[in-house]
């Protein structure tokens, strides 16, 4: 059985409170779920404005679908393409993607929407750079007032790499945090058991794979330092 986390999104304060929007967008999903015989594990609700590029419930969605193998599912895609920070986050967190109201649109459409999307932006880099080489052309000086001093940052670049990559494995960790959390706090504390839990809560490693005593004696001691 494919398993489901459902993601909803309303725009304003007001539409989350009283429902407006939100029932319709749970009676799609839940319509597709149950038509295709898919397992809803959880569910997220965004409130945020359209304009918004910041969205915590999506990425609590992803990470909710990343750590138990689970597929992502959302009622509509209006306005998707036009989101790219949206766009963005599904195709880094390698999450199974479908709508509800347009159920072929999965991963590859949102590879072809982020085309479209990058497309636009190189469209925007090159009229940037039509702009700056007239103004150029009408004596205008251009430049980094800077100068060497760009050169001297840019020699920084590894140690910023090698720092990202850190911080990159660091937050694959905390992806578990909450979860091992309340397993600590349910009263499981061995490794063995931490593992059996984890496994009946369907959270998947890394790897994609069961959790073991060892898998999970690495994982807590990261979680730990």
């Amino acid at each position: 059985m494919c398993r489901v986390v459902a993601y909803y999104r309303v725009s304003t304060e007001g539409q989350g409170r009283s429902g407006l929007g939100l029932e319709a967008q749970r009676l799609a999903v839940e319509g597709l779920c149950s038509q295709r015989g898919w397992e809803i594990l959880a569910n997220f609700t965004e409130v945020e404005s359209g304009r918004r590029n910041d969205r915590p419930e999506l990425c609590a969605a992803l990470k909710r679908a990343k750590v138990t193998g689970a597929r992502l599912v959302i009622a509509k895609l209006d306005r998707l393409s036009r989101n790219v920070a949206f766009l963005a986050a599904l195709q880094e967190s390698g999450a199974r993607f479908t709508a509800a109201d347009m159920p072929e649109a999965d991963e590859f459409t949102v590879h072809i929407l982020a085309a479209v999307a990058q497309r636009e932006r190189k469209l925007i880099s090159e009229r940037t750079k039509a702009a700056l080489a007239a103004a150029k052309a009408r004596g205008i000086k251009l430049g980094n007032p800077n100068g060497a001093r760009s050169i001297r940052l840019a020699a920084k670049g590894t140690t910023a790499a090698v720092n990202a990559v850190r911080r990159n494995a660091e937050a694959r960790v905390s992806e578990y945090a909450e979860v091992v959390d309340d397993v600590r706090n349910a009263g499981i504390r061995s490794l063995q058991g931490l593992a059996r839990e984890l496994n009946a809560r369907g959270i998947i490693t890394p790897r994609g794979g069961k959790w073991h005593a060892s898998s999970v004696r690495n994982l807590v001691a990261r979680l730990d330092r």
